[in-house]
């Protein structure tokens, strides 16, 4: 998948884990997207947050910029999404691409399981960061590398 390396400039991996969450599960969870041949090398930055009723949140961040490692985290989101999930993905697209990236929110349940499954209810988010800009190309390449149908 040459796509991968060339079009894509880094992916960025963001979650919460509220107080009442174990974030060793949480972090168990997300691991599910991870490419498991790079997990020792993928390190999330750990930020203590308060919510607005002064509850401890805190806010995991991770940014992936070696090629192989792109290319590994594609693969498992190309295959790991259902069709439905990307027919939705498709149809909302303007909703999902902006400013040269592609946002996509993934539930933390499901991913638990094992499954990738698109969700707007307290996901962890990735953002994949493409090196062009328009709209229209950022979908071309995404349908090539099997992220949209």
């Amino acid at each position: 998948m040459v796509l991968s390396q060339v079009h894509i400039a880094y992916i960025d991996i963001r979650f919460f884990a509220h107080a009442t969450e174990d974030l060793n599960r949480v972090v168990k969870a997300v691991e599910t997207i991870l490419p498991t041949d790079y997990l020792d090398n993928i390190v999330f930055k750990r930020k203590n947050l308060r919510g607005h009723y002064g509850n401890p949140i805190t806010l995991f961040e991770a940014r992936i910029k070696r090629r192989e490692m792109v290319k590994a985290f594609v693969e498992n989101l190309s295959t790991g999404l259902s069709g439905l999930d990307k027919e939705t993905l498709l149809s909302e697209i303007g909703l999902h691409v902006e400013k040269g990236s592609l946002y996509i929110r993934l539930d933390k349940q499901a991913a638990l399981q094992g499954e990738f499954k698109l969700c707007t209810a307290d996901p962890f988010r990735v953002r994949v960061r493409f090196r062009k800009e328009k709209p229209e190309d950022i979908v071309e390449v995404c349908r090539e590398m099997g992220i949209l149908p």
